[in-house]
């Protein structure tokens, strides 16, 4: 239950948390939360200050309401987050009695501003800054947060030591105000748009790939929750749009994860889900997002009306910028996905600035907001946990944020296409950056570098492979790994002398090799031939004696035998990207 409407969070009253300035007029939200501090004396200066000292506290619970509450012998303003007072006291209306003030506690300086809530916007995502002030806060926006439980489509784990995968769906599900005229009648909410954010393992950068709607794959069978709490298995199909694999045959999130995972091979950690409202009340929040039309835009579907240059969009105008695709490139929902990519970077420079994180009564509208529209899995349906997953993202620079599409071509299949498939040739070469967490923002810095190591790597004389020995364990999740990596290194490469020592004690992540220093020609040899990174390389410190082997435990990044460890040094030629730090204006 919420703090609004059962009490006190933590023993701390959220609209204790929200004060009057005297200067301005407005209540601000008080960034130094501590339980030390007295929030009676608070109250109490608050009222030295305006002279209404005593007078019964009124309003609505929800700040941005655009109403005043009005007490019985004068109006006040509304306090955000304010919750009513269950005593007789004051149903009886009468005035609270000053509580003497306690010894104000020093302010815990390191967690000033640390605070982060992540959440997803319809077709977007955006990291939005709030303060510790509003963690108090936590209960209220707790109440808000719907869940979906996804079984094992994703991890139990807020967040990984390794890289992570977040899948934001937006919904074309008519529900809300205003919200009759988008998506199709009746839907249940199809996966109208979809971003798989990836999430490096050093948290340096993240990558969002956008997956079209009308990509025509195989959905893989799935199990997802009935109404009635009962679980159903689905089958897959064939050959159907990537759109039905949420709200079609009683699909749910959990079977859209599962189908970007058989497209990608990149298991999505978390989902979140949203619908038209999300937009409408994100963009409100944050004062409306900056745009750049390259063009006058006067669409008659969408009726959106945008002038030449820049300007701010917000609520509705926002929604239907993001709806519309007559008015920009051919008219195809790869060039709405552009239009959506730019505004969802200017979105989150928006909610990364100064204006939006030193403003708390901003902040406190817009984590409202972002939680009231957010659908998750049970792994985060929690502030707590969101904030936690927030804090781990929120480490990535906005610069390195890169927005792309997956390539696709045109489905074959149909004499006038209508719809894509996945590009042979660039979609795996962009899949296998992903999966081995090779930067699209550092690639030429990454690529300079591991020819460097690989160099250095394999300077030196290598061994005859007829003089390898080396014992090969399965630490990765490919069943069997061990015994095929052998028949391939015996059968293709000549090392006769390699052994299947089959699973190792632990699942590892990356490949290792470890070796003696007197068995360096034989790691350069076999490095050479698997395609070893430098960091997969462990010499020792004593050298081996007789016969003694090597030992390679295949880890996570294993794609296979003869294929090589490492990933492209590039991303496929012809994929279009923008970085979130950069205004583009739509053509």
């Amino acid at each position: 239950m919420d703090a609004h409407s059962r009490g006190r969070a933590d023993d701390i009253d959220p609209a204790d948390q929200w004060v009057l300035n005297p200067h301005t007029g407005n209540y601000e939200l008080r960034l130094d939360h501590s339980a030390g501090e007295s929030s009676s004396s608070a109250r109490t200066a608050t009222a030295e200050e305006t002279g209404r000292r005593g007078e019964p506290r009124t309003g609505s619970s929800r700040e941005g309401s655009g109403r005043r509450g009005a007490a019985a012998d004068g109006a006040r303003r509304e306090v955000p987050g304010q919750r009513s007072r269950r005593s007789s006291q004051a149903a009886r209306g009468a005035a609270e009695p000053p509580t003497p003030g306690r010894r104000k506690r020093k302010p815990q300086k390191s967690r000033k501003k640390k605070a982060l809530l992540w959440t997803g916007g319809v077709m977007a995502f955006v990291v939005v800054g709030t303060s510790v002030g509003a963690y108090a806060l936590y209960q209220k926006f707790n109440g808000n947060i719907d869940s979906i439980d996804v079984g094992d489509a994703g991890s139990k784990n807020v967040v990984t030591d390794g890289p992570m995968n977040i899948l934001v769906i937006g919904t074309d599900k008519r529900t809300g105000k205003g919200n009759e005229g988008y998506g199709d009648k009746g839907s249940t909410g199809h996966a109208d748009t979809n971003i798989l954010f990836h999430v490096s393992e050093d948290r340096t950068n993240a990558t969002a790939m956008s997956i079209p709607r009308d990509l025509v794959t195989d959905i893989p069978e799935c199990e997802a929750k009935k109404s009635d709490g009962t679980s159903a298995v689905i089958p897959g199909t064939p050959n159907e749009r990537f759109n039905t694999s949420l709200g079609q045959n009683g699909r749910d999130p959990g079977c859209t994860m599962k189908t970007v995972e058989n497209i990608t091979g990149l298991k999505p950690d978390h989902f979140m889900m949203v619908d038209f409202n999300a937009v409408k009340e994100l963009t409100t929040a944050v004062g409306g997002v900056e745009v750049c039309m390259s063009k006058p835009v006067d669409d008659p579907k969408s009726h959106l009306v945008l002038p030449q240059g820049k300007s701010k969009v917000q609520g509705e105008k926002a929604l239907a910028l993001l709806r519309t695709r007559d008015s920009f490139g051919n008219r195809s929902d790869l060039d709405r996905i552009k239009v959506q990519q730019q505004f969802l970077g200017s979105m989150i420079r928006e909610m990364k600035s100064s204006d939006t994180l030193t403003n708390p009564k901003k902040l406190y509208k817009l984590a409202d907001a972002a939680t009231n529209a957010l659908t998750v899995d049970s792994a985060i349906a929690d502030a707590k946990k969101l904030m936690t997953l927030a804090q781990e993202i929120s480490k990535v620079d906005t610069k390195n944020i890169t927005f792309l599409t997956m390539p696709v071509i045109d489905n074959p299949a149909e004499p006038k296409p209508v719809t894509v498939v996945v590009d042979p040739v660039k979609g795996e070469q962009l899949f296998a950056m992903m999966r081995s967490d090779t930067s699209l923002t550092e690639v030429k810095q990454k690529e300079k570098d591991a020819k460097g190591k690989q160099a250095a790597l394999l300077k030196g004389p290598k061994a005859d492979p007829a003089d390898v020995r080396v014992d090969v364990l399965n630490g990765g999740g490919i069943p069997g790994a061990a015994g095929s990596t052998v028949t391939w290194l015996q059968n293709e490469q000549g090392v006769l002398k390699s052994t299947n020592k089959a699973n190792a004690p632990e699942k590892i992540k990356k490949t290792t090799l470890e070796y003696a220093p007197n068995q360096a020609d034989q790691a350069r040899a076999l490095a050479e031939m698997m395609g070893l990174p430098a960091t997969a390389m462990k010499q020792g410190t004593a050298d081996a004696e007789g016969l003694e082997a090597m030992v390679l435990t295949l880890g996570a990044d294993f794609k296979g035998a003869g294929q090589l460890i490492t990933g492209p040094a590039k991303a496929p030629e012809g994929v279009e990207q923008a970085s979130a730090d950069k205004a583009v204006c739509a053509k």
